[in-house]
C-alpha cells in the first residue's frame, strides 16, 4: 500500500511526452543563466595568458554546474509525472534556486560565491530528499537518497570554496564538480546498495528528447538575441551592418545543421530505444556540448559585430571559430549516437575549420566570421546533397539495444 501511494508519483504509459507549460516556464530561469554564461566568455575575450585560461576555465565551470541542475530536472519531469503537485513544487523551487544562481553568476567567483553555492546545493541536497519522502515506501526512493548523499559528500568543497580565499575556489568548486559529474557517470553508488545505473532508468525517451531539442533552440535564442543587443547599441554602419548579417546567417546554419535528420530524430530514437535511459544519458552529454558551442558562438558574434575590421586577438578565434568547431565536433557525435555512423560532411567541416584557423590570425574579425560561415555553408549544402543522393534514414541507434532486465533490473 505505501509503495502503490508512492507509484503515484512515477509516469504512467498514458502520460504525455510533451514539455508541460510548467517546463517551459522552468527555462526563463535559463535563459537569463545562459545570458550570464556568454557575458563572462565576453569579459574575458580581450584577456591573454593565464588570465583567458583562468577566466575561461571559471566560466565553464560556472556553466556546468548550471547545466547539471537543467539536466537533473530535465531527467526528474520525464522519469516522475510532471503534472503531479508535488513534482511541480520541485520544479518551481528548483527554478528559483536557478534565477539565483543566473543573478549572482556575474560575480559568482568573486563576492557572491556563497548564494550561488547555496543555491546549487539546495537543487543537489534537499532537493532528491523531497523527492524520496513523496516516493515513501516505493523501491526507487533509493535512488533520490543516493543522489543526496553523493551530493552531501561534495558539499564541504562548495562551502569552503565559497567561504575560503579567492585563490582556492576554483580548483575547490572544480574538485566538488567533478565529484557530482563522476557520481552522475557511476550512478551514485553506495555501500550495500550498489549504483542506480542510469542507462536501466526507465524514462519517457520523447520528453527527454523534446527537452534537449528546446534547450538548443534556448541556446540559439540567446544567439540571436545577442547579434540584436550589439547591433543595436553600437554605431551604425555598412560593415556592422554586414557583420550583422554573417553573423544571423549563421545561427541559421547552425539550425539547420542540428536539425538535419539526427536532430530531428531524436525522439524518435529516443522513443524506440529500448534503454532510453541510457541513449538519453549519452544524447544528454552531447547536448552539454552543442548548448556550450552555441554559446561561445554568440560571444564571437558579439566580437565581431563590435569591431569588425579591428586587430583579431588569437584568442578571439576560441569564440569565432572555436564555437563553430566545438558544435561540429558535438554534432559528429550526435550522428553516431542515432545512426550508428560518422558524419562526412561535418567531419569535413571540422577538418577545414582546424586548418584555416592559424591562417584567420592574420585577417580582420569579419573575414574570420565570413569563413566559418562559409564552412558551416559548405556543410549545409553537403548535407542537401547527400539527401538527394539518398533515401531518407531512420533512427538505428547502435545504444540503448538490450532490454533492461538482461543486465539487472531498472532503478
Amino acid at each position: 500500500m505505501v509503495a502503490g501511494r508512492g507509484a503515484g508519483l512515477l509516469r504512467s504509459a498514458t502520460s504525455s511526452g510533451r514539455a508541460t507549460f510548467l517546463e517551459l516556464f522552468f527555462d526563463l530561469a535559463f535563459v537569463v543563466a545562459l545570458t550570464r554564461v556568454s557575458q563572462r566568455f565576453a569579459h574575458v575575450g580581450s584577456d591573454t595568458g593565464w588570465e583567458l585560461v583562468a577566466g575561461l576555465g571559471r566560466t565553464l565551470l560556472l556553466f556546468l554546474a548550471l547545466w547539471l541542475v537543467w539536466s537533473h530536472t530535465t531527467w526528474i519531469t520525464s522519469r516522475y509525472e510532471p503534472e503531479r503537485s508535488t513534482i511541480q513544487a520541485v520544479v518551481v523551487g528548483t527554478m528559483f534556486a536557478a534565477l539565483v544562481m543566473a543573478v549572482t553568476l556575474p560575480r559568482a567567483m568573486e563576492e557572491r560565491a556563497l548564494p550561488f553555492a547555496v543555491a546549487y546545493l539546495m537543487v543537489m541536497v534537499v532537493r532528491p530528499l523531497v523527492v524520496a519522502a513523496a516516493l515513501r515506501g516505493h523501491p526507487r526512493r533509493l535512488v533520490p537518497f543516493r543522489l543526496a548523499a553523493w551530493a552531501a559528500v561534495a558539499a564541504p568543497l562548495w562551502l569552503i570554496g565559497a567561504l575560503g580565499p579567492d585563490s582556492l575556489r576554483l580548483p575547490l568548486w572544480a574538485a566538488a564538480l567533478a565529484v557530482d559529474y563522476l557520481a552522475w557517470a557511476l550512478g551514485w553508488p553506495l555501500p550495500w546498495l550498489g549504483a542506480a545505473a542510469v542507462g536501466r532508468w526507465r524514462i519517457a525517451g520523447e520528453h527527454l528528447a523534446e527537452r534537449h531539442q528546446q534547450m538548443f533552440l534556448i541556446a540559439l535564442g540567446e544567439s540571436i538575441s545577442i547579434i540584436a543587443i550589439v547591433s543595436s547599441g553600437v554605431d551604425y554602419s555598412a560593415e556592422r551592418a554586414a557583420a550583422f548579417g554573417v553573423a544571423f546567417a549563421t545561427s541559421a546554419l547552425l539550425w539547420r545543421i542540428y536539425f538535419h535528420r539526427a536532430g530531428l530524430l531524436l525522439t524518435e530514437a529516443l522513443g524506440r530505444a529500448r534503454m532510453p535511459g541510457q541513449l538519453g544519458a549519452a544524447t544528454e552529454r552531447t547536448h552539454g556540448l552543442i548548448v556550450l558551442s552555441v554559446l561561445v558562438t554568440a560571444v564571437g558574434y558579439e566580437l565581431v559585430i563590435d569591431d569588425p575590421y579591428g586587430p583579431l586577438r588569437p584568442a578571439w578565434l576560441l569564440f569565432v571559430v572555436g564555437g563553430p568547431a566545438l558544435f561540429l565536433l558535438a554534432r559528429v557525435r550526435l550522428d553516431y549516437e542515432i545512426f550508428g555512423r560518422v558524419s562526412r560532411s561535418r567531419v569535413i567541416g571540422l577538418v577545414v575549420l582546424l586548418l584555416v584557423a592559424a591562417a584567420l590570425t592574420r585577417w580582420s574579425p569579419m573575414v574570420g566570421l565570413s569563413v566559418v560561415a562559409g564552412v558551416l555553408a559548405l556543410v549545409a549544402l553537403l548535407d542537401a546533397w547527400r539527401s538527394r543522393q539518398r533515401p531518407l534514414e531512420y533512427s538505428g541507434s547502435p545504444i540503448g539495444r538490450e532490454t533492461p532486465g538482461k543486465h539487472g533490473s531498472e532503478a
